[in-house]
């Protein structure tokens, strides 16, 4: 009746007749072209290098995507992304992890985690968590925040400054076990700061103070006591030099020496004394 009503209008008007199209077809062909469309857009996809897909159909997994350009069904399968790429767990700044030392010194310890899931492992892990992030927040910082505390308590206050390279190796090894079977790979750990109370680090502090004045005192001892070898040793050199004179003075003739250091010394005034029984004078030395 639509078309019909146009039609009179067209003739009443002597104009050239128009027809209008069938609405019904137009939205049927509409529909088919958007449900084409999805089928050939919905049935492709592609996964990045560094990641892996996890392929669902109906809610189940049934295999997984390597990177690259992937075919599924569309609006029945879906592919779950995962990151293989290095990723890192951070507890530094304002969450440290608080621990205790060995000796029950409080200390809160800065930390970061760099790891990466094992491909082989990302369907098990979305059969069991169902994404990335809750099996972080479930599995990978829990294991971080124990593994951290368990290994601080092996070593003293004072040896995870001086031994923090250590620290740091057993922690990185003990986390590597642990979740080796729950498909995560460490690959490095770091200890970016160690804080702890304000009185340890006031005592710490202290001590240091009185190790280096102490040392400064045994440097200073070790030098007096190095200058007063020295003048031992001068005192013997010289002593040495008497003894090796005197012998030679006894085996060239004691009095002869004596005689020529008295001419050596006579200024040229003849003295008063006489020795008694010498024709020659005494020469006054003094």
């Amino acid at each position: 009746m639509y078309t019909k009503t146009i039609e009179k209008t067209m003739m009443s008007g002597d104009k050239q007749l128009v027809t209008v199209p069938n609405v019904t077809k137009i939205i049927i062909h509409s529909v088919l072209a958007l449900i084409a469309l999805i089928f050939v857009f919905g049935s492709f996809g592609t996964i990045d290098a560094g990641e892996r897909g996890v392929q669902i159909r109906m809610g189940n997994v049934i295999g997984t995507k390597e990177p690259g350009l992937y075919m599924k069904l569309p609006m029945i399968d879906k592919i779950k992304v995962f990151n293989t790429k290095t990723q890192n767990v951070i507890y530094e700044r304002e969450t440290p992890l608080a621990s205790a030392s060995a000796d029950l010194q409080d200390v809160q310890i800065a930390t970061v985690v760099n790891y990466k899931l094992d491909a082989t492992g990302v369907q098990k892990i979305y059969a069991e968590f169902g994404s990335q992030s809750v099996f972080e927040e479930n599995v990978i910082r829990p294991a971080v925040r124990d593994t951290v505390k368990a290994t601080a308590s092996n070593f003293n206050a004072e040896e995870l400054v001086t031994k923090r390279a250590e620290f740091t190796d057993a922690i990185q090894v003990k986390l590597a076990e642990r979740l080796s079977s729950k498909f995560v790979i460490i690959e490095r750990v770091n200890v970016t700061d160690l804080k702890f109370s304000s009185s340890f680090s006031q005592a710490i502090e202290a001590k240091v103070t009185a190790e280096q004045e102490a040392q400064a005192a045994k440097n200073k001892l070790e030098q007096v006591k190095f200058e007063a070898q020295q003048q031992i040793e001068k005192a013997k050199a010289e002593a040495e030099t008497i003894q090796i004179q005197a012998q030679a003075i006894n085996s060239q003739g004691g009095e002869d020496y004596v005689n020529l250091k008295a001419v050596e010394k006579w200024n040229g005034v003849l003295p008063v004394q006489m020795i008694p029984g010498s024709s020659v004078p005494f020469v006054n030395l003094k």
